[in-house]
Order: structure tokens, then C-alpha cells, then sequence
């Protein structure tokens, strides 16, 4: 029988202190506290010179002790639907990039795009310290307001952008957004419309961006019925299935909007699958303009969602209202129209014009309706 080893001391990285690492570099105490908790202020060469006296020290800090000396954890949390979609990991990214830059850590977790979910895992975010939260559209559950104004703590809300609310908001009219892809697609002249989109009930974007094209197109005089419009998962085979159910219905469409390129990239698989040529036999256009739209064939004619700079304003807002400093309370961005080869007139009028989709990587960007970039102080 094996006997077990006895182990020797351990060393214990705390007992190096802040002030060891000051004297090995030869600085102060607070230059060395500002590079660890606000690393944009200190001198590029101090701050790695710091970085390497903590690496060769073992310093490690005790954030436990910090956040109960000063009642700060310096730590913001972010509830987003899913991890699955590269939409929301480039958001996470810029949003972790920008807090790390500013000493702030991030907790992440996922709601499912439910808002009971949403609640329950934003409660937890702040029982764990988080002292402000990112969240995903503008329709939350009564309980999680409640939380937050009890507790006094900063939020916002991304991939939407409504001034008036009393939400803080920094992203993008998603009406106004789909409205440009249902204009387009009847400027190439078609009035057979199909829909495929995540579902409703508590999702104010997929609400938006479907009262967009509905509006746009009521407004040329083409009605888009509600057998028309058609709920599904966000993957790729909800978007086979919701081809599948709009190739049922008569009249066909000739043009399908989807609200997200996963949706699209299902719907250009069923195409495929059933011999339907895109965009010969049928036009079709996502939502995000992901990573694989440029690569899909045809290529997807979509639109561009500014993630990454979603991230990172919201990132800004929050460790503005937690540092104290001024910052405006609502921010628009701007999405484009991404024309590529998914789309065209339809059959009938083919042979009058050619489509402007045939320049490749063509892009039609959009204003803000608040007419730019217009701030509203908090």
C-alpha cells in the first residue's frame, strides 16, 4: 500500500503584498492599484513592468478583501439569449475587451430568449457581485426592473434603440432595419411575400423587425396575411421548416425575409434540398450579416448588425454610471443593407431590368431615425 506523501509548506502568494510589487518596480502603491483597476490611465511601459514584478512576485490579488474595504467589485454581468450565435459572442467579446481596458471583470449567462429565464439569471448575476448589467432588447420581467431599481443598479439595454423609454438603450431601430430589406425586395418588384422569424411572445425585436416589412409593404399597397408569417427556433432547421410551411400556402412567395442569417441559412439548405434555384426561383434575405452569409452560394443578401460596437458603448455606459461620470443615456448605431446574390427581380419582370444585386458586396447603410448620432444625457 501506497503511503501518501507528506506535503511541504505551501507557499501563499498572498503574503506578497501590493507594496512588494511597488518596490520591485520602483513606483508607488497607487501606480500599481491604478494598473490593476484602471489600466487605461497608467503609462503603457510602467504598467508592464508591473505586470512582470507581479508575474515573478506570484502577487495575487485578494478582490474578496477589496470589495468588502471599499464595497466595490468592480464586476458587471451580461444576460444575452444565446451563446450559440456568432452575433452575441462578438458582443461578449468587445463587451469583456472594454471592461478589461477599464479593470471591470464580466459575468456572462443566457436566458434562452426567455424572460423568466432572463430574471432568474440576472438575480443571480447580482447576488455574485455584478454592480451593472447588459441586457438584450426592451421587454423584461416586472420582477427584474423591481431588482434593479430596489438595488439601485445600472443597466442597459442593446440591439434596440428607443430614446423616449426610460430604459437606457444603445443599438438599432430594428423596425426601421427590416423596413429597408422590404423595401428593397418590392423595388425589384415583388409582391409575393413570405416571413420566417423567431417567435413573438416577449421578443420586442422579432415584433419590430416584422412590423417593418408588414408596414413598408401596406404602404405600396401589398398586404403580407398572417399565414404569411410564419415562427420558428432560431437554427438552421427552424428555417428549413419555416420554408417548408410557406411553400404550402398559396400564393408561393417570391421574395422570404428572415429575421436572422441562421434562419436563412436553414431556408437556403430546404432551397436546396427541393431543387428551388435562388435567387432564379426565389429571393432571400437574412438578418446580422454573420461570418458565413458572404460564403453561403449564392451569397446572402442581409443586414449588418454593428455588434461590436454595441459592445463596447454599452460597455462604456455601464462603467460610466459606476465610476460617476456623465454619459448619455441612449445611443443609435447604424445597420446596413448588405446586397449580394440571394436576391433578384422575380421571374416575371426579369427579362425589364437587371437586379441591383448583381454588384457583388453592394451595401445601402441607414441612418438612425433620431437623425444621427443625438444624445440624451442621463
Amino acid at each position: 500500500m501506497t503511503k501518501p506523501r507528506k506535503r511541504g509548506p505551501k507557499s501563499d502568494p498572498g503574503a506578497i503584498r501590493l507594496s512588494d510589487v511597488a518596490r520591485r518596480v520602483g513606483c508607488s502603491t497607487s501606480t500599481v492599484s491604478r494598473a490593476l483597476t484602471m489600466p487605461a490611465v497608467v503609462n503603457e511601459e510602467v504598467r508592464t513592468r508591473i505586470h512582470a514584478a507581479i508575474a515573478e512576485l506570484g502577487y495575487l490579488r485578494n478582490n474578496a478583501a477589496g470589495a468588502l474595504r471599499t464595497r466595490r467589485t468592480r464586476t458587471i454581468g451580461a444576460v444575452i439569449p444565446t451563446l450559440d450565435h456568432a452575433i452575441y459572442a462578438r458582443l461578449v467579446e468587445t463587451l469583456q475587451n472594454a471592461a478589461g481596458e477599464n479593470g471591470y471583470s464580466l459575468l456572462v449567462t443566457t436566458s434562452n430568449f426567455e424572460v423568466e429565464r432572463e430574471w432568474r439569471q440576472a438575480r443571480l448575476l447580482v447576488e455574485r457581485g455584478a454592480e451593472g448589467l447588459v441586457l438584450v432588447g426592451h421587454t423584461h420581467a416586472p420582477e427584474l426592473m423591481a431588482l434593479l431599481a430596489a438595488k439601485q443598479i445600472p443597466f442597459i439595454n442593446t440591439y434596440t434603440y428607443r430614446p423616449k423609454s426610460a430604459q437606457s438603450s444603445v443599438g438599432f431601430d430594428n423596425r426601421a432595419a427590416s423596413a429597408q430589406i422590404a423595401q428593397y425586395l418590392y423595388e425589384l418588384g415583388h409582391r409575393q411575400f413570405g416571413l420566417i422569424v423567431g417567435f413573438r411572445k416577449n421578443n420586442d425585436r422579432v415584433k419590430d423587425r416584422i412590423d417593418g416589412v408588414v408596414e413598408t409593404l401596406a404602404a405600396h399597397g401589398v398586404e403580407v396575411p398572417e399565414t404569411a408569417i410564419v415562427e420558428e427556433p432560431y437554427s438552421i432547421e427552424g428555417g428549413r421548416g419555416g420554408l417548408r410551411r410557406l411553400l404550402e400556402r398559396a400564393p408561393k412567395p417570391t421574395a422570404v425575409i428572415c429575421g436572422s442569417d441562421v434562419l436563412a441559412f436553414g431556408a437556403v439548405v430546404e432551397c436546396d434540398e427541393r431543387g428551388i434555384e435562388i435567387p432564379r426561383q426565389l429571393s432571400l434575405a437574412g438578418f446580422d450579416d454573420l461570418d458565413f452569409a458572404a460564403h453561403l452560394r449564392p451569397a446572402l443578401t442581409t443586414v449588418r448588425v454593428p455588434a461590436a460596437e454595441m459592445g463596447k458603448r454599452a460597455a462604456d455606459y455601464l462603467m460610466a454610471q459606476l465610476d460617476g461620470k456623465p454619459h448619455a443615456a441612449h445611443y443609435p448605431l447604424d445597420t446596413s443593407l448588405i446586397l449580394r446574390q440571394s436576391t433578384a427581380p422575380p421571374r416575371a419582370m426579369r427579362g425589364a431590368r437587371e437586379a441591383p444585386a448583381t454588384k457583388k458586396g453592394l451595401v445601402r447603410s441607414r441612418k438612425s431615425k433620431a437623425g444621427g448620432r443625438r444624445h440624451k444625457a442621463v
